[in-house]
């Protein structure tokens, strides 16, 4: 067999053998098989996300060993630079993302009223109907927004379990809390200020609480890992609106941080994931947005990153039927729907920044 011949053949079987190794998975449609080879041949999939590289690894790894013709091209950033970065690639006609996946929900849902394409994932009938935009964005987690505190300064018969009680407590020690409180810069951080607008929809007294929690001064940042650091440090000694995801994975070997889910209300945050129009690898995003939506996907997650599913049927109790018996009635979900977009017109983001700020001595 002369050479050409022969790498042809190795080629063709290499081909064959890949795709007979990514299976349809069971319960999809028949054709599926197709939007597997297809990806196979596109190669890769480009992932532009809020979710930590280190977070996301196990789930990168499961997707590409279950396509092993399909590499992960994953960009890993905060939800103001991935919404920038993103828009000013569509304005210029650059290469984008193939999937976009963002903690930040509000600006996430605006990215995907004009750039989503339209995907009915075989995995919806197991999602919640709130986290399924138009069979073209998804919410893919469930995680409480929690308090964290400083195990060594607030013992435990005192840490504050609602957001009445977080903010007396803070007003009453005043002194003890002068600039030892921190959560969002919500002027920088996207997550930050879809938090926050969601606490004012929840809380009717929200005004009123986050005056009380600035009474010694609120010292704000744009990232979850500062505040977590600035506790466990001592540095600071109570957060709010922190993401409990993040929490529960740093409190496994971090004895000095603390979490207390408030039993008034817990918002939920689901992050919001879609494929964009011009994706250049199309049918490799369905693949990717389909498992980390799937069983295998959300059990990674839920099991190995340490982020709760929205699912109800994963191994364990880090999913929505194990949040649900943990938190009672207190979860809020934040829906996926346009009620999300409300303050991103700009007037009246700043009026509640204005507002905000006033509020909390800013």
């Amino acid at each position: 067999m002369n050479t050409s011949l022969r790498f042809l053949t190795l080629s063709v079987l290499a081909g064959l053998s890949l795709s007979a190794f990514a299976a349809v998975p069971p319960g999809y449609p028949a054709d599926y098989q197709k939007t597997i080879d297809a990806a196979t041949k596109e190669g890769k999939v480009v992932v532009y996300s809020t979710t930590d590289t280190k977070a996301a690894g196990p789930l990168i790894k499961g997707f590409e060993a279950l396509y092993p013709g399909i590499k992960v091209e994953y960009n890993d950033m905060n939800s103001t630079e991935l919404y920038n970065r993103y828009i000013s690639e569509q304005a210029s006609g650059s290469t984008s993302g193939d999937v976009v996946w963002s903690s930040s929900m509000d600006t996430a849902l605006k990215l995907a009223t004009d750039y989503a394409a339209e995907y009915a994932s075989p995995e919806i009938k197991h999602i919640p109907e709130w986290a399924v935009w138009k069979e073209s964005a998804y919410g893919t987690t469930y995680e409480p927004v929690v308090f964290i505190y400083n195990k060594k300064s607030i013992p435990a018969d005192q840490v504050p379990d609602s957001h009445a009680a977080l903010a007396k407590y803070i007003a009453a020690n005043a002194e003890k809390f002068k600039n030892k409180v921190t959560t969002y810069d919500i002027e920088k951080s996207g997550l930050g200020f879809m938090l926050t607008v969601q606490d004012s929809k929840v809380d009717p007294q929200y005004k009123q609480h986050l005056a009380d929690m600035a009474k010694g001064g609120l010292t704000v940042q744009s990232s979850t890992g500062t505040m977590m650091e600035r506790v466990s440090s001592g540095e600071n000694l109570i957060g709010y609106n922190i993401l409990g995801s993040y929490a529960e994975a740093r409190a496994k070997s971090d004895p000095g941080l603390g979490i207390s889910y408030p039993k008034d209300y817990v918002l939920v945050l689901s992050r919001v994931s879609f494929i964009t129009t011009d994706a250049q690898h199309e049918n490799a995003a369905k693949l990717w947005l389909d498992y980390v939506l799937s069983e295998k996907g959300q059990s990674i997650l839920a099991n190995q990153a340490d982020i709760p599913s929205l699912r109800d049927d994963i191994e364990g109790n880090n999913d929505i039927k194990g949040m649900s018996k943990m938190l009672g009635e207190a979860p809020k979900p934040i829906h996926v729907d346009e009620s999300l977009l409300e303050y991103l017109e700009p007037a009246k983001r700043l009026d509640f920044i204005k507002q905000w700020r006033t509020a909390a001595g800013k």
